[in-house]
């Protein structure tokens, strides 16, 4: 009697997972079939509400057929525990092991419904082309602590004579875009975007410098990826210079910017190619054209002899610049070993007409060390680097006298080195030392008392150590110090040490 009394419910059991499956298919098609048509938008939030409604009513359904499963299955259970023949009990137990596999089978595909129902419910960013964009960013505050004067209050990179400042600034918060695309020519289009709030005051702004034109643009790269290619466009800092210091208080310009740490973001059109067997690489190599901006000074040089500039110097000379640098990468790109050497050169001419070349000899380095710690850094050797972040600010000294024109390109030298210790995955500590240099013996016939700090520069020093906690994936928080020491031609080292506190939301 036992044994006949289990067939009938057995029979529905088997059935149930064949017609749950159907109707899970049926939910996944459903929702999946792509709108090839033109419809408008409130078509497809009509339909995808229609869709939602039914898996919704599904699920409720497979609610009801679980519970009705598991008092099946307790009416098996309870069945068991009474005495009955051997071949019985047998059947009992067998029929509560597949009815136990049915209902684990069931809350899995109820699961995988729900997922759907919730991922087809988040507000999804939608681009005219119809491919994947997702927005990211950092609301970042920094305060700031300046014991001496500096050039820049809360992005300070020069010490100079003078009191010092405290305040607070929320300029340095990013926003950007990241990009997907289509295949092309059997490689992986992407792109991003990247800008901050720390543009230049404009008249009609606000007092207390957050004026109405604040936007921009940092960094923006659009590339197609093959296995071992990628031809790329991007506004970044330059090939020969791939290593970036630790900071949360300095996002606008890098904590040794002008210190020895090549940043400026330029226009970049170049490729790189990875050699080597599989899908690691054994040498990497990249080439690129590069458009060098000129360097801060220049702007000042050009108004303090009545020149208006409409063109960059090395937009002047009519020919682009080039870069290349070859890598012995050692495993992932941003926490492998990696070792790299690099060249560039610019040709430019002066806002007096005299012709003059940017050029650079670079190492860099990142080499991870027991205990979760690393060192990285760089080093470069070169001539008239102001545009990109070295040289002391400038790219060479000039001056008028009696009618005759004195021009001098100065040399540069220059690097940083890091070094960093991970605690565990939320606590980082990096202590870090740059310097930039030009020979004072260059500039000491061109400076004087009453010029520019920018001219009479000779030396840049920074030394700065950080603390960077995150105490989950969205919540950044830091504590920073740093002593710059600047040093003129003709006169005393001046310095000031900025201390920074930076909280930060990620999204």
């Amino acid at each position: 009697m036992s044994r006949n009394r289990s067939m009938p419910s057995r029979l529905s059991f088997w059935s149930l997972p064949r017609c749950t499956a159907g109707l899970t298919l049926l939910s996944l098609m459903t929702i999946n079939i792509p709108s090839l048509a033109q419809e408008s938008v409130a078509e497809q939030v009509r339909q995808l509400t229609e869709a939602m409604n039914r898996v919704q009513a599904q699920l409720e359904a497979s609610q009801r057929q679980l519970e009705e499963m598991r008092a099946q299955l307790r009416a098996l259970q309870a069945s068991e525990r009474m005495p009955t023949e051997s071949s019985a009990g047998q059947t009992g137990e067998s029929d509560a092991a597949k009815l136990a596999a049915q209902v684990d089978e069931l809350r899995e595909r109820q699961a995988v419904q729900e997922t759907q129902i919730a991922v087809q419910e988040q507000t999804k960013v939608e681009s005219e082309s119809k491919f994947p964009v997702k927005v990211i960013g950092l609301v970042l505050m920094n305060g700031f602590v300046n014991t001496r004067n500096v050039d820049m209050s809360a992005t300070p990179t020069l010490a100079v004579p003078g009191a010092g400042s405290t305040g607070a600034s929320i300029r340095q918060t990013i926003l950007g875009f990241d990009m997907r695309g289509p295949h092309l020519l059997g490689a992986r289009s992407h792109g991003d975007l990247r800008v901050d709030f720390d543009g230049n005051s404009v008249a009609g702004g606000y007092a207390n410098g957050y004026g109405v034109d604040l936007v921009r643009l940092r960094t923006a790269h659009a590339a197609l990826d093959w296995d071992h290619t990628e031809l790329f466009f991007s506004m970044d800092r330059p090939l020969v210079s791939p290593n970036v210091p630790d900071s949360l208080t300095a996002i606008a310009e890098p904590p040794l910017a002008w210190s020895g740490d090549l940043w400026n973001w330029s226009p970049q059109f170049g490729v790189t190619q990875d050699l080597g067997f599989g899908t690691r690489p054994l040498l990497r190599t990249q080439a690129a054209l590069i458009d060098i901006p000129d360097a801060p000074y220049t702007d000042g040089l050009a108004a303090a002899n009545g020149v208006v500039l409409t063109k960059s110097t090395a937009e002047s000379s009519r020919w682009p610049g080039v870069e290349a640098r070859i890598a012995l990468p050692g495993g992932p790109p941003e926490q492998g070993s990696q070792i790299g050497i690099g060249g560039l050169f610019a040709p430019h001419r002066s806002i007096g007409g005299t012709d003059f070349d940017t050029w650079a000899g670079t190492l860099d380095y990142r080499l991870p060390l027991p205990a979760r710690m690393e060192v990285s850094g760089a080093f470069y050797r070169g001539q008239a680097l102001g545009g990109l972040g070295g040289g002391a600010y400038k790219d060479y000294v000039f001056e008028l006298d009696d009618g005759s024109y004195y021009f001098r390109t100065l040399d540069d030298v220059g690097g940083w080195v890091q070094w960093k210790q991970r605690v565990g995955q939320r606590l980082t500590f990096n202590e870090a030392l740059g310097a930039d240099e030009v020979p004072a013996g260059q500039l000491r016939p061109y400076a004087g008392t009453a010029t520019s700090p920018y001219q009479n520069l000779a030396r840049n020093r920074t030394i700065t150590g950080n603390i960077i906690y995150s105490p989950s994936a969205y919540l950044l928080f830091s504590l920073e110090y740093r002593r710059i020491a600047s040093s003129p031609a003709n006169g005393a080292t001046n310095s000031s040490d900025v201390i920074g506190v930076a909280a930060g939301y990620r999204f």
